[in-house]
């Protein structure tokens, strides 16, 4: 089989219960002449915008030219990811810009011609030092924090672009009014708490829970605004590279995009579980955001080998082989991990200051760049038992973050690993353990390599097409498991998705429903049905490029309605996430049904599992749980404004907080746990599991009871279908 790459970057877009309006990279400041910029494209990123553009415009899927339409939907789609809440550029300014750029962009981008979205992106910069000044400066005068009657939209996606910058700054204003309410109301949550951790020392189980630094909410935001004006100082010709070639990736589909260097390590990483660094991984210090610390230490990886590296120690400076130490003190951690990692063989220098040291403590440690196998980032297996009618019943898991596989490796002759051999290792050692059945749980699996899912589907079905893929031409190819038979495991079966399972998890989720070989659990899935090739042979950065169509073995696409579970359960995720929400996704179609043979009788027994489950899951308190926290999310996100009120917002809130510490409570009163006292206490307890999670390895943390009942009711529910098959007979 031909490699297809699925692209596996999948973006989670949770809901959160208490809105805090955030600018988006930029918001409007008063109109100004665009300043000079020392940011130019260099010939390698002018190549690469000639050869991306020469490819969508020839090889994705669509077939669509790049012409004056495709041209000016691409201005637009640059505008909008510079300026998404449409409050950075005013109306007349993008006028004036789509008039000189936009019949033309696509044009000057296959021509290498980079100069409009450099010049746009100068002006962004300029206007972000505009409005960031403007804010510093607003921040020095009194603020009204009681406005009953005056609100600010909190979704302005779609609003129009101001007019005048008197519109601009009257925005301004109500954002900086609505995020001083914020942090006044999160200092006095934060006191609260810190005095229920002091009531109760228990609470924090063991974990430093110390708060943030003592700032007013105006000294919080002046820093923070400082920062991001010191950030402008760092942006490269690398960003606005990715803002144009992604708004002309977008203009085709949401999964064709362009990656920089530093991203398509990245990228590397989620296909091959390899990286290329020291081994650590990092996090924001808790308490000081001023401070990135290392968190874990990859055991054998370079830091690890120096003995000098420990879990605690703060970066304060990276310097690259040869060249001058940087100071990154109130650099955010992406920024960091971009200067820690590169090539394996070469040398980066950190300087660290270990946990409560002065800064005249700090030390240079040289570490040479290795590769990193991320073991924890692969296939894991375990065991859960259930027990019903006083006999105890024991089914495997086989958890499968993502459909890896290091193709370059296997290119170049060298051991690799592959998803599908550790996935038939499971398998085997799972059935020697004389499992009742096995669960593949796919859940939060973005996708990967479709060879590889072809191969696992081969491992649990006997033989027959597992998808059929259509090109832009309507050429149609299906892959077939084509072992002769040869089945790994042929027992009871059942796949757990949700909302964020992607791509080859909805291959493999669809074949096993066309097949009737297991039973679907869950909700639906995302709706990615389209391959990517991934080009990792431009001339600066790696990209991905739509240009197949993934279609059921019935011949329905997988693609925009996903994959629908035979038994639903509830979906944590918010309802915008998701291709059926995604900007310019494909759409749903259909071709002919490809011969194939069901292996399995499960549709017969649905109505009866579904009847069972719904008992169950009305019943047990950790769904009953997650359902109200659902609801309650669901509430807060269809708030499109907020009252800049600072007590009316304390009340919404305060309303919010008591229904979920009655949800939380209710939960644990019904598994005997002690209830929380107060919402202080409940904060606290919650930092303390977070804390103590993050400094665990992935492998060895707990699944959380509202986690684990989805796999108990999925053992459950193939419990009920053997017991189905068995009155059957």
């Amino acid at each position: 089989m031909k490699l297809q790459t699925i692209a596996c970057a999948v973006a989670l877009a949770t809901g959160g219960l208490f809105f805090t309006h955030i600018v988006n990279d930029a918001i409007a400041a008063e109109k100004a002449a665009v300043v000079s910029t020392t940011i130019q494209p260099s010939k390698e990123q002018a190549l690469v915008s000639r050869q991306l553009a020469t490819l969508v415009d020839r090889q994705h899927y669509l077939n669509q030219r790049l012409d004056a339409a495709t041209s000016q939907r691409i201005f637009d789609f640059y505008i909008d990811s510079l300026d998404p809440e449409h409050s950075l550029f005013l109306a007349p300014e993008l006028e004036s810009y789509k008039k000189r750029f936009a019949a033309n962009f696509g044009a000057n981008l296959k021509a290498g011609d980079l100069s409009g979205s450099f010049e746009i992106h100068a002006q962004y910069r300029d206007r972000l030092k505009q409005f960031y000044s403007y804010m510093l400066a607003e921040l020095k005068k009194p603020q009204n924090l009681n406005q009953p009657n005056v609100y600010i939209d909190t979704d302005r996606e779609k609003a129009a672009f101001f007019k005048t910058s008197e519109e601009q700054r009257s925005h301004w204003n109500k954002m900086l009014v609505s995020q001083l309410i914020n942090l006044t109301i999160s200092k006095e949550e934060e006191a609260a708490k810190q005095k229920a951790l002091k009531d109760n020392p228990e609470l924090a189980n063991g974990q430093d829970l110390a708060g943030p630094e003592d700032l007013t909410p105006a000294q919080t935001l002046t820093k923070r605004y400082t920062r991001q004006l010191e950030r402008l100082s760092r942006i490269k010709s690398d960003d606005v590279l990715d803002k144009t070639l992604n708004a002309m990736m977008l203009t085709y589909d949401p999964h064709s995009n362009y990656f920089p260097p530093v991203d398509a390590m990245e990228l590397n990483r989620q296909t091959t579980l390899q990286l290329e660094g020291i081994g650590v991984s990092i996090r924001p210090e808790r308490g000081n955001e001023d401070y990135t610390k290392i968190e874990t230490i990859v055991e054998g990886g370079p830091a690890s080998k120096t003995g000098q590296v420990k879990s605690g120690d703060r970066i304060i400076g990276v310097a690259q082989d040869g060249d001058k130490m940087v100071d990154v003190i109130g650099w955010p951690s992406n920024e960091i991990v971009g200067l820690i990692r590169g090539k394996r063989g070469t040398k980066v220098t950190v300087r660290l200051l270990g946990a409560g040291a002065a800064i005249g403590q700090a030390r240079n440690v040289t570490i040479t760049r290795d590769v990193i196998q991320e073991e924890d980032a692969g296939v894991r297996t375990r065991t859960v038992d259930i027990e019903r009618d006083g006999q105890k019943y024991k089914y495997g898991v086989i958890e499968i973050p993502s459909f890896y596989l290091n193709y370059r490796a296997r290119r170049a002759g060298t051991d690799y690993r592959s998803v599908s051999e550790d996935t038939n290792k499971a398998l085997k050692d799972l059935s020697a353990q004389n499992v009742a059945g096995i669960i593949v749980d796919l859940r939060n699996n973005p996708g990967g390599s479709l060879e590889e899912v072809a191969r696992m589907l081969g491992q649990v079905i006997k033989s027959g097409p597992v998808v059929q893929i259509r090109d832009g031409n309507g050429n149609v190819s299906v892959f077939e498991d084509d072992d002769g038979g040869a089945q790994t495991y042929a027992g009871p079966l059942a796949v757990m998705i949700n909302l964020a399972s992607a791509s080859a998890s909805e291959i493999y989720s669809a074949a096993i429903q066309d097949y009737e070989r297991g039973i679907v659990i869950g909700s639906t899935t995302t709706g990615k049905g389209t391959a990517q090739v991934q080009l990792d042979s431009l001339a600066y950065g790696q990209a991905t490029l739509t240009q197949r169509k993934f279609y059921r073995v019935t011949g329905g696409s997988t693609q925009n309605k996903g994959v629908i579970p035979d038994i639903k359960l509830v979906d944590i995720y918010n309802e915008e996430f998701g291709e059926r929400k995604a900007k310019n996704a494909l759409k749903w179609d259909t071709i002919p049904t490809a011969p194939f043979k069901r292996e399995g009788e499960i549709q017969k027994y649905v109505p009866d599992l579904i009847k069972s489950s719904t008992m169950r899951v009305t019943l047990d308190p950790q769904f009953k749980y997650l359902e109200q926290r659902k609801s309650l999310v669901k509430k807060a996100d269809e708030k499109k404004r907020v009252v800049l009120d600072l007590n009316q917002r304390k009340a919404e809130l305060l309303e919010i907080e008591k229904k979920t510490l009655e949800a939380e409570n209710a939960r644990r009163q019904a598994t005997g746990l002690k209830p929380y006292s107060n919402w202080e206490s409940y904060q606290a307890s919650m930092d303390a599991l977070i804390e103590s999670r993050a400094k665990m390895k992935v492998k060895d943390r707990p699944a959380l009871p509202e986690e684990e009942v989805f796999v108990k009711e999925a053992a459950n529910v193939l419990l009920d279908y053997t017991n189905l098959q068995t009155k059957s007979k």
